[in-house]
């Protein structure tokens, strides 16, 4: 009898077990499928206003800008999706007939802001370019924000389903 009792015993924590076991394997799977199916999501809007005087006005209110003129882009990234977007990164154009305004590129979060000379090509912290020396040599030296054609702001950390991420620079009217 003690023999029978240890037995259906032994039988009924062994099912506790394996029932405590198929309930964490199906979690995990149901996460894993989540994580599968979960996507990101993300919109971009841009949005540019000029300073003129100590107002802000809306670009697309202002009529013709003038040389001189500082436009002011702000880049908003939403994620509406149910997934992070993992390594994620925006890229700025600097408009034709103006350039980028040194130290103004900024974003939230701690992206890592790099900047192209040749179209977005090629991306660099500080973008060099080649000048000839007075006793003919050449040297390798920062190229001038002027020279910049884009700036790319990057993300280490996932981009959240549901947050949003802002980015900025300003450019002088030439």
């Amino acid at each position: 009898m003690n023999r029978l009792k240890t037995r259906t015993r032994a039988t009924v924590v062994a099912l506790i077990a394996l029932s405590a076991f198929a309930t964490a394997a199906a979690f995990a799977q149901k996460q894993l499928a989540a994580r599968a199916t979960a996507r990101p999501e993300v919109k971009v809007i841009l949005t540019g206003t000029v300073a003129r005087g100590s107002e802000q006005i809306a670009l697309d209110k202002a009529g013709a800008v003038h040389p001189g003129e500082v436009l002011d882009w702000k880049i908003v990234s939403s994620n509406d999706g149910d997934g992070a977007a993992r390594e994620y990164k925006t890229v700025a154009h600097v408009p034709a007939g103006t350039s980028l305004v040194a130290g103004t590129a900024s974003a939230e979060y701690g992206a890592q802001v790099t900047y192209s000379i040749d179209g977005g090509r090629s991306f660099s912290p500080q973008p060099t370019v080649e000048e000839k020396q007075a006793d003919g040599t050449v040297k390798r030296v920062p190229a001038p924000a002027s020279m910049y054609t884009e700036v790319r702001y990057e993300w280490a950390e996932p981009f959240a389903a549901g947050a949003k991420l802002e980015a900025s620079y300003k450019v002088r009217v030439k």
